[in-house]
């Protein structure tokens, strides 16, 4: 998901600005380290009306210093319903950690994979409040949550945003009568606004579907988070270029006390980054094992290595294959072993018969692990460790 801005269609829609880069939103936090490894994005959004009607703003709060708590049992946060809900536990067991709970109704869980693990099914803003006080010691949640309620940094997901200097030129915008936001990001929201040079702005809060805040009158525009954008078409909105705040995704969060402090965390840690990493890089992946007739195993690499779609990740793995004949062993085939994307898989199988590949096996990667874990890696330096 990402957050950006929108227009009412039946409204004249802003000139469009010229993209630039910016500065993150948001700088470290000391307390939080985090490790961002989601694949699905949703964009959070800002939507415009011109109507007139009552303001207030809002002040987001503070977040409570993290603390440790003494226990044995690493506490893992997932969200307790809604869609990224059944996605993070999906995840998981594609990755083997299979989330065990003996009734729906409880919020703990286990992982018997991890067996000093706790799972805790919360709401997400609850998640990233508890992994400051903490309460959790990692989480699962969607990259929104954490930066409106945890103000985590930027670690290079964020979209390039343009300063919406057309929009802040608009002359009806003023102090008596400033561009009224209703959202539920009240501290990304000003944020956004304030480093975009938007000085006439208020913000509120509102009930039910912000969607139908300008058509209401309560609101000139809706920041919030638009995945597909239906909804907003349905509701006679549209994106305004350059509206784009941040790119939401998954991410798996800690609380930095945790991990240097307590005892199993980081080993915990380790773990699961390598275990999701592998299975993300694994992700569409497909394994492609095929016999071929050949009298040696360079002259078969050299005729699948004549194709375009046969080099694999490093190159073709070529063994031979052993048969027995009049009571004696001997190599007739050599099996041709390649890793392929889905979308080159049927090219690849084509290409394979076409050289001379026969019995063809395709099945799905689940892991492809690399010498080393990168995030586990940057994790560490963050943790200066």
């Amino acid at each position: 998901m990402s957050m950006s801005i929108l227009l009412p269609t039946n409204l004249q829609q802003c000139p469009s600005p010229s993209f630039s880069p910016s500065t993150p939103l948001l700088s470290p936090s000391p307390s939080t380290a985090f490790s961002f490894v989601g694949t699905s994005r949703r964009c959070l959004r800002l939507v415009t009306c011109c109507v007139s009607s009552v303001q207030s703003s809002v002040a987001n709060g503070s977040a409570p210093a993290a603390v440790i708590v003494e226990r044995d049992q690493i506490r893992l946060g997932l969200p307790s319903k809604g869609r990224m809900a059944a996605d993070s536990v999906d995840l998981l067991k594609d990755c083997q950690l299979f989330v065990k709970q003996v009734n729906p109704r409880q919020y703990v869980a286990q992982i018997p994979q991890l067996p000093n693990t706790e799972v805790w099914f919360q709401r997400p803003k609850d998640i990233v409040r508890k992994l400051l006080s903490g309460d959790l010691d990692l989480g699962i949640v969607g990259l929104d949550t954490v930066c409106e309620y945890g103000q985590i940094p930027n670690y290079g997901i964020f979209e390039n945003i343009n300063s919406l200097k057309e929009l802040a030129d608009m002359p009806q915008w003023s102090e008596e009568r400033p561009l009224r936001v209703a959202t539920g990001f009240t501290y990304l929201g000003p944020k956004f606004m304030e480093e975009n040079g938007i000085k006439h702005v208020t913000f509120s809060t509102a009930d039910g579907a912000l969607e139908a805040a300008p058509a209401m009158g309560i609101a000139d525009a809706i920041l919030d988070l638009v995945s597909s954008g239906t909804t907003l078409k349905e509701n006679n909105l549209k994106e305004i270029e350059g509206g784009v705040v941040l790119e939401s995704q998954a991410a798996l969060v800690a609380s930095r006390r945790a991990l240097t402090d307590r005892k199993g965390a980081l080993k915990t840690v380790h773990e699961i980054l390598e275990r999701l990493e592998a299975h993300l890089k694994a992700d569409g992946q497909f394994t492609v094992v095929a016999n071929m007739r050949g009298n040696n195993a360079q002259e078969v690499a050299e005729r699948v290595l004549s194709q375009p779609s046969l080099s694999g990740l490093q190159g073709p793995t070529i063994s031979p294959v052993y048969c027995t004949q009049n009571g004696k062993v001997s190599i007739d085939y050599y099996a041709i072993v390649i890793c392929v994307p889905k979308k080159a898989l049927y090219e690849s199988v084509k290409q394979l018969r076409a050289v001379g590949g026969s019995g063809v096996l395709v099945s799905p990667l689940t892991y492809i692990f690399d010498e080393d874990t990168p995030r586990w890696g940057q994790l560490l330096r963050n943790l200066n460790l």
